[in-house]
Order: structure tokens, then C-alpha cells, then sequence
């Protein structure tokens, strides 16, 4: 049984109720979270709030960097622990969890770094006047982390707060919170006042809801969907909160004739199937000039073909989706391509290990998918891939950009104009070219444009948006 973690204690729930805690490779419970209400959201913001005015904002930038460093090393040295806790809970397989682990630890460095280094400006002004801004906390920052990558968003989120000056509420999904709570455990040890970090699990209507409309709130940050993003910029609004959304995407790979094709393959298909496919920034649309795409698509559905699927603990290419209902809502797309002709290339094989009752599903290339089918419109979040031909630059922009979503863009080409010319024109928070998401990127800004939401996390520039800019002007004679 887990409970909230609350001003550095383990705390039931005001509800007294419980959510079972369900494995994804095999659908069965095998633990259970609290079912938190408002009643601990209001005590998490109190002790949030008890720990700022006391303890958290007197400590120097470089005493936050020396915990935030601390904390790094303690879940390097826990890094195994956690990874299976994360295997476990949201169903990835050893590799992607173990990587998972060790990107927190290097969010938690690149933070620790940059406590001290957030720096105001002078301003040149009229004579006798001396001007400068330095940049202030928020405050309390509730922070709404989904069930795809725990500990990775919880790093860039959490740790940037943290490092601006901040104290933290956290509301992670129902789906998977496991690991954030023993994180947080982590961080006591390693001397974090109690407050700093506060974990409230339960469900998005209850907690969430309660997160996002609490006075004692000063900013949120929250990755999720659309629809759960509108909910929450609608009650932060009522009181004039500021909010950094990171809504997810339908992110293309633009394949010219002139690529490197031999680098282009295991990328494409990487960028779809890590995380079976339940990534915002996953490459679902594969976008091929003409002069290349039946021989790409041949290759590609080679490599599908050869994808293997199974339970977590077999490390293989791919695991299972989070939940049945995530299970169907990939059954739906693929019913509709198949209602709508639309031709499968290849499908890769959930293997015979795979119990029945876990959430699997093979990753599936489709070809000629029409533009507004919602194949190539809409967020599977599945190792679903969409193909379709392309005629000339100015088409691979038209159908680029022909989505509500601009989170991340793949651009493949030898050709440095082009290059430039495309990054300039899709609408996208970030371009990849002949690469695709860098290998992570701490250091790299991270957001979207469109339905992708605004703000930006991961580096340096996410310390911007959790602090507020203040300009102080002297009259000095």
C-alpha cells in the first residue's frame, strides 16, 4: 500500500479510499495508491507553502544546487530500484526504464548547475537613474505529470522549479506514480526540508482539478492532452495563474530523395515504437518523396515485420500500452484505417510469452494515409505509423504543417539550403535534422506551438518560466 508523501511523511488520504496499482504486462493489480481529494491538496499546498516562507527561500541558489546534486547522486546510486519500480508500473522494458532512471539523474545535475547562474540585467536608463531585474520564484508550483515517462517529466518539471527557487505539489497519474514516490522518499534522505516536494496521487478530476484551482497555487505545469490542458488553463484562469502546457503532437519525418536512407531507418522506426509509441513527441508521420517511397516503405516494412512485443521483463523491442483502455483506443484507429482501405505494410508479432491479459499491441506501418483521415490528424499514442508521398518542398510543408499539433519535426536531407529552408517553415517547437530528438536533451528547450501547447521545458530557458521577472529603478540624483 502507498500512501501521499507530504512534507517528507507517508499521509493517507482524507477519502480513506484506494486505486489499485495494475502491471500492463500482465493487467493484473499487485499493489494500490491513495485516492487523494482536495482535502490533500490543501494539506500539500500548507506544507508547501509552511516550507517556502520558512526554510526554502532563505536557502542560498548554491545550497539548492548542492541538494539538487545530492538528490542526483542518490538516484544514480538507487538507479536500479527504481527502473524496476518503473518496469513494473508502466510496463517498459528494462533498457527504456534504466535509461529513463539515469535521464533523471541528469536532470537533476544540469539543474543542480544551473541554480546559481539565473541572472538579472542592467538596463540602460535615463541619467540619473540606476535599473536592473532580477528574477523571482513563483512560489508554490503544482506540477501535473502523465504515466509515459514518470521520472523523466517529474525531472524537467520538478527539478527546474526547484532550482528557480520554488516549492513543489505533484499530482501524478493514477497510471503510473510509483517511482515518483520513492523519489521523493530519496529526497528527504539526501536532506530536502520537509515541503519542498509533495506528492498527491489520484485521479485527474478529483486531484488534478483541486491542484489546478487552489489559491495557494502560483503556477502550473502540466503535460497531457489537449482536452485535459483546456480544463486546466480554464481554472487557472479564474484566478489569473500562469500555466506551461505541453499538449503532445503528430509529429512528422520528412524523408527526401537525397537522404541517407541506411541512417533514416532505424530512426524512423525507434521514433515510433520506444515507449510503444507513447511518446508526444513519437515520429507518427512519415512523410517520403515520391522518387523514394516504395523502396523506403519496402525496407521499413522489413523492420516492423521483424518487431517483437512482449512483457517488460523480456526486454524486447516493444512493451505493452499503459491500459486496456489505451489497448482500444489503438483497436479504433486501426479499425477506421481498416474501414477506410487504407493498406498495412507491415505489422511486427506480440510473442507467445505475452500473457493474454497484458495490454499489447504489434507496431503497425501504414501507407497513403490520406491527410485527413484521423490517422494523420490525430494522436494515437501507439506504435502506429503513417505513410504518405511527397512531390516537392512546398508539398512536404503543406502536409507538415497540416495538423492542429507542432511539437517536434524530422527533417532528412544533404541538402544545407533545404535544410534551413523547411526548418524555417513547419511549425514546430523543435526540428531535428537527419536526426530525431538528439538522443534526449537535457540541455534542449522543450515545447510545442499550435495545439502543442506554450512554455517551455528541459534546459535553461524552463528556468525563465518558472520565475517572474521584476525591474527595480533607482533614482539616485
Amino acid at each position: 500500500m502507498q500512501h501521499h508523501f507530504i512534507a517528507n511523511a507517508p499521509a493517507r488520504s482524507a477519502s480513506e479510499r484506494t486505486i489499485p496499482v495494475i502491471d500492463p504486462s500482465d493487467g493484473e493489480p499487485f499493489d494500490a495508491i491513495q485516492r487523494g481529494t482536495a482535502d490533500d491538496i490543501d494539506a500539500a499546498v500548507h506544507a508547501a507553502r509552511q516550507c517556502l516562507d520558512s526554510v526554502w527561500s532563505r536557502l542560498s541558489a548554491a545550497e539548492r544546487g548542492r541538494l539538487l546534486m545530492r538528490l542526483a547522486a542518490k538516484v544514480a546510486e538507487h538507479g536500479e530500484e527504481l527502473a524496476a519500480i518503473e518496469q513494473r508500473d508502466c510496463g517498459k522494458p528494462t533498457r527504456q526504464a534504466r535509461a529513463d532512471a539515469q535521464a533523471l539523474v541528469r536532470y537533476f545535475e544540469f539543474y543542480a548547475g544551473a541554480c546559481d547562474k539565473l541572472h538579472g540585467e542592467t538596463l540602460p536608463y535615463q541619467e540619473g537613474y540606476a535599473v536592473f531585474t532580477w528574477r523571482e520564484p513563483h512560489g508554490v508550483t503544482g506540477h501535473v505529470i502523465p504515466w509515459n515517462y514518470p521520472m523523466q517529466i517529474f525531472g524537467r518539471s520538478v527539478g527546474g522549479a526547484l532550482a528557480a527557487g520554488n516549492v513543489c505539489v505533484v499530482k501524478p497519474s493514477e497510471d503510473a506514480c510509483l517511482s515518483l514516490l520513492r523519489v521523493a522518499q530519496l529526497a528527504a534522505e539526501c536532506g530536502f526540508p520537509a515541503g519542498a516536494i509533495n506528492i498527491v496521487t489520484g485521479y485527474g478530476h478529483e486531484v488534478g482539478d483541486a491542484l489546478a484551482r487552489h489559491p495557494g497555487i502560483d503556477h502550473i505545469s502540466f503535460t497531457g492532452s489537449p482536452r485535459v490542458g483546456t480544463l486546466i488553463q480554464q481554472a487557472a484562469a479564474e484566478r489569473h495563474c500562469p500555466v506551461t502546457l505541453e499538449l503532445g503532437g503528430k509529429s512528422p519525418q520528412i524523408v527526401f530523395e537525397d537522404a541517407d536512407l541506411e541512417a533514416v531507418l532505424p530512426t524512423v522506426v525507434n521514433a515510433i515504437v520506444q515507449n510503444a509509441g507513447q511518446t508526444c513527441s513519437a515520429g507518427s508521420r512519415l512523410l517520403v518523396q515520391e522518387s523514394i517511397y516504395e523502396p523506403l516503405l519496402e525496407r521499413l516494412g522489413e523492420a516492423f515485420a521483424a518487431l517483437r512485443v512482449g512483457p517488460a521483463g523480456l526486454d524486447l523491442d516493444v512493451g505493452p500500452l499503459i491500459r486496456a483502455s489505451q489497448q482500444q483506443r489503438v483497436w479504433d484507429f486501426l479499425s477506421d484505417a481498416q474501414h477506410a482501405g487504407i493498406p498495412m505494410v507491415a505489422q511486427g508479432q506480440v510473442v507467445e510469452e505475452a500473457p493474454q491479459s497484458g495490454f499489447y499491441q504489434a507496431p503497425t506501418l501504414l501507407r497513403d494515409v490520406p491527410v485527413t483521415h484521423r490517422l494523420a490528424q490525430e494522436e494515437v499514442f501507439g506504435p502506429v505509423l503513417a505513410a504518405m508521398p511527397f512531390k516537392d518542398e512546398a508539398h512536404a510543408v503543406q502536409l507538415a504543417n497540416a495538423t492542429r499539433f507542432g511539437l517536434v519535426t524530422g527533417i532528412w536531407t544533404r541538402d544545407g539550403g533545404r535544410q534551413l529552408r523547411m526548418a524555417r517553415h513547419v511549425k514546430s517547437g523543435q526540428v531535428f535534422i537527419n536526426n530525431y530528438g538528439a538522443g534526449g536533451g537535457v540541455e534542449l528547450p522543450f515545447g510545442g506551438v499550435k495545439s502543442s501547447g506554450y512554455g517551455r521545458e528541459k534546459g535553461f530557458e524552463a528556468l525563465y518560466g518558472f520565475t517572474t521577472l521584476k525591474t527595480v529603478a533607482i533614482r539616485h540624483g
